[in-house]
This record gives structure tokens, sequence and C-alpha cells, in this order.
């Protein structure tokens, strides 16, 4: 089993780098999509890439989303969302090819969920 060494970005490389949130809901929808779904042979590559959307995206909605009053709403499920987003970055794939999507779908869902939060919070 493969595993992921990328890290986090710095901060320094959040500021000069923004989102692209067009390319990361072009990724998870490939998933989400009814048909085609990617061969067995491209879904590591494709959950790698959604796994990757994830480690960049959590920092930037959690920055945004602290500099909210803690009473607030949008916080709160901002909060809610990288939490279930760290929790299925956790999870080991299956060992079917139905359960392999099945996870793959589950951080497409993620990325997709993040991707709002940040747009909802950057006022975008």
């Amino acid at each position: 089993m493969a595993t992921s060494t990328t890290r986090p970005p710095t901060g320094e490389e959040r500021d000069q780098r923004p989102l692209d949130i067009q390319a990361m809901r072009a990724g998870a929808h490939r998933l989400l999509a009814e048909d085609p779904k990617p061969s067995v042979e491209e879904l590591g590559t494709v959950a790698l890439r959604l796994r990757e959307h994830i480690v960049l995206a959590v920092p930037e909605v959690e920055e945004m989303a602290g500099r909210l009053p803690h009473d607030d709403t949008r916080r709160a499920c901002a909060r809610a969302c990288i939490g279930e987003a760290r929790m299925r970055m956790r999870l080991k794939p299956g060992a079917t090819p139905a359960a392999r999507i099945a996870r793959a779908q589950r951080l497409a869902r993620s990325v997709n969920a993040l991707c709002d939060h940040y747009e909802n919070l950057d006022g975008s």
C-alpha cells in the first residue's frame, strides 16, 4: 500500500497559490457522476489526487473559519466538514473495486464540501 508523504503547505505557500476550486470540483465530479467511473488502474491515482486536494483545502478553510466568532454557525459547519474530511483521509482502500470506488467517492464529497466552505467563507 502506498502512503502519501504530501505535507500541508506552509502559510507562505498558501498565500502565493490560491486553491484551484474549478480543478478540485472537476476531479470530484468525475467520481460522483453516473458514468463512466475510472478504471481500477486509474482509481488509485484519482484517489491520491483527491487526497491532495483535501490536504491543500483543509488549512485554508480552517484558517478562514478561525477568523469567525466562536458561536458562528458557518465556523461550526466548516470545522465539522474538516473533521469529516480528516476522518475520510484515514480510511483504508477496500478489498474490492466497488469498495475502492466508494472510498474515493467519499473523498470526492469531502472535496466538494471543502470547496463550498472555501467559497462561502471567502465571500466569493
